[in-house]
């Protein structure tokens, strides 16, 4: 059994001696500061990776190395503290950041040392958790994670409906309410008005399904773990004592539960330290609370809190406008950002006649600029509030040849062709998930029709069993037609083929593979025994088809290097690309591309040169929702907390730019078929700046363009 090193009191002085340890006090009090941590480090980072003696907050500022600090203090603790590294967690919110913390971490310390550390996502622990616990869960082994896709079809169903905007309503309230830990009875309670009260009775029929085809969904694997370790004491211990430090990055990022999770993991003896920083708080709309980074002072009274108010990105001008702006919201904690990298250029706030105006001028500037700074087109971006301000500046870019990216474009695992190969892989995963069976069994076609999947629908629901069950056991008092039973029957047994092979279990006949067989070789036969290629070709010119297959060999390329790198078998496979299609899904390297993001996707980002666009009253801060109108009293609180949301969303935006920011903002917006008079957003006020007189408006002719771009360059 392995020895549990002891907790140092809040005296910090150890009860004990570490297992493995170099030393009986903390190593911070014995050394000199700087000793053993990275000399480049200021005075508050280096307080933040050598302060051990009980809970921490770190308040990290846009651009202030927050990153450095965790990953810096996880190598303290493995290579000076004697931490042992499969007791040590850290946690973020993306995949890409985790990858980042991992690569940093590594560069630090001996691999040897790294054996077991945890480095990850909230919802990548959660998956962890209930692979070993699934049993109190009450899910099989194999269990399924529903995506946001599949999920929408299951409430789809419940509804019956397609009214697309009231079943994100309700996908999105029972998300709210999960993430709130709220269960299907809350939830009743909770209702305000009927649309509440017609998904909380979703909810519960939802809820019921998901356990009826022993899967999961997103928000289940942050929920479920946080229920368990509240209700289960024994459960509690056993994963307390595997989590001897705990560190936390965005912490203002999370909600009630994922906090929950931080407080039973880290129980009385509270070992940890959370980065966050309150004016980033930009995702209230999805169940994150800022209120956690007050609570934590509230439930730890010996909690230190550290700010890094040092940014290492913005020049000077950049942090004062972003500093003036925030300044207008109410502060939990106060800091001001400074940096040492010089005044800067002037922050440019152009007024523009119209949004196609305001794109063919941007467009030209920033080609411009990218001339007359030798810089690369990766160098830019354009930031704005709402996806559908990127269509006409991607018009103007296409016209100016400038190469771009657009964040939230469609992911690929979100093309068909690659969802339609992974309901494969998720029904041979778990036999009981009904959308996968419905889509595995219709794609392509294999002779069973709507007709079938309704009989074999209604029989399940009659004895609250899955559709594969129903199959397995299809009768003619079921399917009376001998062809359709034939079918069902056959697509059965093909299922169960390689069910057998993934399990170890003894293969039947039908399909060569020997029992057990790695992932690679079975998702090969898998590819020919489904016959997808011949599928596309049948539906699509073969220019179209070979671009589909194309995805599908790229798809089974990277699962079978997946499985062989990190040496899974089919089942955990599937678990995790499950968990990655639900998270940040692209590996590939940045393109020299210009970035146009969203400016919720652009958080955790930075670029040198950054226009922010469309900086108007009712788009930047985004006209309100259900309180617009609403002269209650709560309607007005409503209003002024999304005000101060769209705000830091603004301070988000300015921190983006390393060097130079231009923000713009147009007279007239066309909506439909309308233009629309537009007035500046109370946000440029806020800034302190003084807006120059605007361009030249209407189309650009090539000559007009190309004498604009000489006098910019000039300029």
């Amino acid at each position: 059994m392995v020895q549990i090193p002891p907790y140092p009191t809040p005296s910090g002085q150890d009860t004990g001696a570490h297992h493995g340890a170099r030393r009986t006090t903390p190593l911070h009090s014995v050394l000199p500061a700087g000793a053993t941590v990275d000399p480049n480090l200021n005075p508050r980072q280096r307080e933040a990776v050598l302060y051990l003696d009980g809970p921490c907050l770190v308040l990290a500022g846009a651009g202030s190395g927050k990153t450095r600090v965790i990953t810096q203090k996880i190598a303290y603790l493995l290579r000076e503290c004697s931490y042992p590294a499969r007791q040590v967690v850290a946690l973020t919110f993306t995949n890409k950041a985790a990858r980042e913390m991992n690569e940093r971490v590594r560069a630090l310390v001996n691999p040897q040392w790294l054996r077991g550390l945890t480095v990850g996502t909230f919802h990548s622990l959660g998956l962890r958790f209930l692979r070993e616990e699934y049993a109190s869960a009450g899910l099989k082994r194999g269990f399924s994670i529903l995506d946001a896709h599949d999920a929408q079809a299951l409430v789809q169903e419940l509804l019956a409906t397609t009214d697309r905007a009231r079943l994100r309503a309700v996908q999105q309230t029972i998300s709210l309410w999960k993430n709130a830990l709220l269960d299907p009875d809350g939830a009743a309670h909770a209702a305000r008005d009927a649309n509440e009260a017609e998904a909380a009775r979703t909810y519960r029929s939802y809820q019921a399904t998901l356990m009826a085809y022993q899967s999961v969904d997103f928000d289940d694997l942050i929920r479920l773990p946080a229920q368990m370790l509240a209700a289960d004491a024994p459960l509690r211990a056993r994963w307390q004592s595997r989590v001897q430090y705990l560190l936390v990055d965005e912490y203002q990022d999370t909600n009630v539960c994922q906090y929950q999770i931080v407080r039973l993991l880290c129980g009385d003896r509270a070992m940890f330290t959370a980065v966050g920083d309150d004016d980033q708080a930009i995702y209230a709309w999805r169940g994150a609370t800022s209120e956690n980074l007050a609570q934590l002072g509230r439930d730890y009274p010996q909690l230190r809190l550290i700010k890094l108010e040092q940014n290492y990105r913005s020049v000077q001008r950049i942090l004062q406008a972003a500093n003036e702006v925030i300044s207008h919201n109410p502060k939990a904690f106060e800091k001001t950002l400074w940096s040492d990298l010089g005044l800067g250029d002037p922050i440019r706030v152009t007024p523009m006649d119209s949004d196609l105006a305001e794109a063919e001028s941007i467009a030209m500037r920033l080609s411009a600029s990218r001339f007359e700074r030798q810089a690369q087109w990766k160098d830019f971006a354009v930031l704005y509030r709402g996806n559908h301000q990127s269509r006409v500046m991607e018009q103007a870019l296409r016209n100016l040849r400038i190469p771009y990216t657009v964040s939230g474009g469609q992911s690929f695992f979100d093309k068909a062709e690659v969802r339609d190969m992974l309901s494969w892989l998720r029904l041979i995963a778990n036999e009981d998930e009904d959308p996968a069976f419905i889509r595995a069994a219709t794609t392509p076609r294999r002779g069973i029709g709507q007709g079938t999947l309704q009989a074999l629908g209604t029989e399940a629901a009659h004895r609250g069993v899955s559709l594969f069950t129903v199959a397995v056991e299809v009768t003619e008092a079921i399917l009376p037609a001998a062809r359709q039973r034939q079918a069902v029957q056959d697509f059965v047994k093909l299922i169960q083929n390689f069910q057998a092979r993934a399990t170890n279990r003894e293969t039947p006949a039908g399909i060569a593979g020997e029992p057990g067989d790695g992932a690679g070789r079975i998702l090969d036969d898998l590819l020919t025994a489904v016959n997808y290629e011949r599928h596309l070709y049948d539906l699509f010119d073969d220019r179209q088809a070979q671009s589909r297959w194309t995805n599908v060999l790229d798809l089974t390329d990277w699962l079978k290097r997946k499985a062989a790198e990190d040496d899974m078998t089919l089942l955990e496979l599937v678990q995790h690309v499950a968990l990655v299609t639900m998270l940040d899904r692209s590996e590939d390297d940045e393109p020299d591309a210009v970035k146009l993001s969203t400016l919720h996707a652009s958080k955790g980002l930075e670029f040198p040169y950054v226009y922010l666009i469309g900086v108007e009253e009712g788009l930047l801060p985004h006209r309100g929702g259900t309180d617009e109108g609403d002269d209650s009293e709560a309607g007005a609180a409503a209003q002024v907390r999304r005000i101060e949301e769209e705000r830091r969303l603004m301070y988000v935006g300015i921190t983006r730019a390393q060097r130079t920011l231009q923000v713009s903002w147009c007279r007239k917006r066309r909506r439909g078929r309308d233009d629309v008079a537009c007035e500046p957003s109370r946000f440029i006020d806020e800034m302190g700046l003084q807006a120059e007189a605007a361009p030249p408006a209407g189309d650009m002719e090539p000559d007009r363009t190309l004498g604009l771009l000489k006098a910019l360059l000039k300029k």
